[in-house]
């Protein structure tokens, strides 16, 4: 369906179409900038982060006179030089930029080096003598949990009665497993230069999601005002949550080294660093219990997630709330206990990370889908469809917020269809039954995700628009690009209203002394708000443009408009640069501010009521699997996906997040482990032992395709749908489609496994069910 106009009912030019990324040509030919590609000013200095090799305890001595003799050592400096606040925490209080006293996991920087050259501070970095007065760390979420350690009080959905119901059910089943965590691996590390200015002002380069952030926490450490501080961001390589709050220390202590000694200052960090040192998707110890009836519909669920949150709460009041919002993905609980625990351990802060807690809800619920069908001998689809949202009665979630735009039967069916869902799973059946060590298996499932912030005041976005007397157009908006396009999309937005070719927009840095007080480029949210407040700004511009039209040729303002590089004015067609040129020399401004506040939003998180989503997304995926029941070794054979983006603006990056997401939540749920030793120390810190997919993990059959929709039915941009974080949920289909594999070894036993699926746990499971298949046997030739 053709995208049209929501003023003119007309078919869009520029929004709906296959623009290519601003970028792609420079990311292919190596010459996009990134901040490492700055050139940098004249005496520039480089930094490395100094730390202990403990994980947690008093520091007892810090001796750094090796550090300060060290080869082109300029500075070397520890939290006593921070002038004013030292932390860098997005809302607690409770990270601090260098560690003073103490420290509370490995890793934690207790001194930065600034140096000539960034080999020169590493080395000097590693010369520092520090002793540590050790105490025992709390490393995994039992830890905490024994010692009823936390961050953040725990927090709890309760609708009815769920333990009574549960206990009177037809069929109850209790649970547990482990959800893994998830290392960000963006290609662009962590990031930052300071430029020091006048007068106590400064610069900050800094790859970041958040520039306003940055902002704040450099001000508040140097003792200036906001004013003073200006953050400036054209592009990252890859952020997904990781730079949505961690990237504040890294640009902290460049601006810190700037300020004290005048000269600009630069902070990359070393991958290992930058992997020891950065949060992770939040790893969790999942419990539950649900009651169901013999068709396998639910009666009611109880659930427990134990959420590792490291050593300080950064994001995790957020991100641990979306698990909540989405234990139920797609599925009506009648009576529902949700409760999450924020528990503290001596290990890195986790933090944002793409889905911000939405992936761990869902697989908890698909797990809980696919063990209800095993457990029934059923067709998972069949327990999933009978679970799924419906009309009134069975609409409103464990919150309290009623499903209005449900479309999971329509998109799901059709994508049984064009999958072949039901006679691939006979061919599998047929394909295990003969296959002694080949076992394959499928899943089909289903996303429904909530898109805004549940922070009611992040919900907001401002745009600046300048037109230019020779037609050309500048824009920019407090929305950050880390590689998903949303540059692009505003632009088109921008060309949409104006009537002008895309190559006549000019995209320019997200900076904070353009558009100020931003929210985080997250929650999936930057086109939906950035686009709104841009195509606000610009609105503003084409009104005044409508009515100097109007004045100067005595036409109707209903009979102007801008099309094709052109305005048309009643018969007569003039160029929008002509247009633009006479409204220079008439004194009508070409400039103008537009503002977006997204609406609707009413969550109280105190009294949980109210709506914390705009809207929600939906996608479903096909997954089918083969798994060696010898070594444990997977392959993912072929992906079907189809999901609802709405009106898309512009479908072939829409089409590519979808693909990025799903290969990066595949990867969290089948190759992406993390592991600590029992000090609390991260074993897996560089490539050579941390597995993301690669191109040979892509399975060569990889069907995506986009939901034919008439529209969101809320006023979003253009009627879109956001597309950033639903389709990482998408991968849960695979960790379904592995645990269906498992299960063919002994039908009725449910496999037991963690996420993620790596090879170790598929071979620890198979051997498990082979071990309790055995059993069976043995206890049924006894009966006999």
């Amino acid at each position: 369906m053709l995208h049209k106009s929501p003023v003119t009912n007309a078919p869009t030019v520029t929004v709906g179409k296959n623009n290519k990324h601003d970028s792609a040509e420079r990311h292919i030919k190596g010459t996009a900038l990134y901040i490492d590609d700055i050139r940098e000013p004249l005496g520039t200095l480089h930094l490395a982060p100094g730390y202990a090799q403990a994980s947690c305890g008093k520091i007892k001595s810090l001796d750094l006179s090796a550090v300060k003799s060290a080869p082109g050592v300029v500075a070397v400096l520890t939290a006593k030089d921070i002038p004013g606040v030292n932390d860098c925490s997005p809302a607690m209080g409770d990270d601090m930029i260098l560690a003073d006293g103490r420290i509370l996991f490995h890793g934690q920087v207790i001194f930065a080096v600034a140096a000539k050259s960034h080999l020169e501070a590493r080395k000097a970095a590693r010369l520092a003598k520090i002793e540590i007065e050790e105490t025992t760390p709390m490393v995994t979420v039992e830890d905490g949990l024994e010692k009823d350690a936390s961050v953040l009080p725990p927090y709890e959905f309760l609708r009815g009665s769920p333990d009574e119901v549960i206990a009177s059910s037809p069929n109850k089943i209790t649970d547990s497993f482990h959800i893994g965590g998830q290392e960000h691996f963006y290609l662009e590390g962590q990031i930052a230069m300071a430029i020091p200015g006048d007068d106590g002002e400064i610069l900050v380069h800094s790859s970041t999601q958040h520039p306003t952030e940055i902002q704040h926490t450099v001000a508040k450490m140097l003792g200036v005002q906001d004013a003073a501080v200006v953050c400036e961001c054209r592009r990252m390589g890859g952020a997904f949550g990781g730079k949505e709050s961690q990237a504040a220390q890294w640009a902290a202590l460049s601006a810190l080294v700037a300020h004290v000694t005048g000269r600009p200052a630069k902070m990359r960090l070393d991958r290992d660093d930058d992997m020891i040192m950065t949060g992770k998707r939040h790893d969790q110890a999942c419990h539950w219990q649900a009651g169901y009836d013999d068709q396998g519909k639910l009666t009611a669920v109880n659930v427990e997630f134990n959420s590792r949150c490291g050593c300080s709460a950064d994001l995790s009041l957020g991100v641990n709330d979306r698990t909540m919002f989405h234990a139920d993905n797609s599925y009506y609980y009648p009576q529902a206990r949700i409760l999450s625990r924020r528990v503290m351990t001596n290990t890195v802060s986790n933090t944002a990370f793409r889905g911000f807690g939405g992936p761990q809800g869902m697989v908890f619920s698909e797990r809980m889908m696919d063990t209800i069908a095993i457990k029934l001998g059923m067709d998972p689809l069949d327990v999933r469809k009978v679970n799924f949202y419906g009309d009134e009665g069975r609409n409103i979630t464990p919150f309290g917020m009623q499903v209005q735009d449900n479309i999971l039967d329509e998109l799901v069916s059709e994508l049984e269809s064009t999958s072949d869902y039901r006679n691939r799973r006979k061919e599998i059946a047929a394909f295990n039954e003969k296959s002694p060590f080949l076992k394959k298996g499928l899943a089909l499932n289903p996303v429904k995700f909530g898109i805004s912030f549940t922070l009611k005041h992040l919900n907001q976005a401002g745009a600046l628009v300048h037109v230019y007397t020779d037609g050309s157009v500048q824009v920019n908006h407090g929305g950050t690009e880390m590689g998903q396009g949303l540059y692009t999309k505003v632009a088109q937005v921008v060309a949409e209203e104006f009537g002008i070719d895309l190559d006549h927009v000019q995209i320019t840095a997200t900076k904070t002394d353009k558009v100020p007080n931003t929210a985080p480029t997250a929650a999936s949210s930057g086109s939906d708000m950035n686009g709104m407040a841009a195509k606000q700004a610009a609105q503003t511009i084409k009104d005044r443009l409508t009515e100097l039209a109007s004045k100067l040729y005595q036409v109707d303002k209903t009979a102007i408009s801008f099309a094709h590089n052109k305005v048309k004015v009643g018969d007569q067609e003039i160029a929008f640069a002509e247009l633009t040129q006479q409204a220079f020399l008439e004194r009508v401004s070409l400039s103008s501010t537009g503002y977006y506040a997204t609406p609707h939003i009413t969550w109280d998180r105190d009294t949980k009521d109210g709506r914390p989503f705009l809207y929600f997304a939906y996608g479903a995926c096909c997954a089918e699997v083969t798994i060696d029941t010898l070594t444990g070794e997977m392959k993912v054979d072929r992906i079907d996906i189809l999901h609802d983006v709405g009106k898309s603006l512009n479908p072939a990056i829409d089409i590519g997040q979808i693909e990025g997401g799903f290969v990066q939540g595949m990867g969290w749920l089948t190759t992406e482990e993390l592991v600590y030793d029992d000090q609390g120390r991260l074993r897996t810190h560089a490539p050579s032992t941390y597995k993301i997919p690669t191109a040979s993990d892509i399975p060569e059959d990889f069907r995506v395709n986009l939901w034919n929709s008439t529209g969101n039915r809320e006023d979003t941009i253009y009627r879109s749908k956001a597309v950033g974080e639903p389709p990482v949920m998408l991968a849960t289909a695979v960790f379904s489609a592995v645990t269906n594999a498992i299960a063919s070894l002994s039908p009725g036993q449910v496999p037991q496994i963690n996420t993620p699926a790596t090879p170790e746990n598929i071979l620890r499971s198979v051997q498990d069910m082979k071990k309790r298949d055995r059993k069976a046997s043995v206890k049924i030739m006894g009966e006999e």
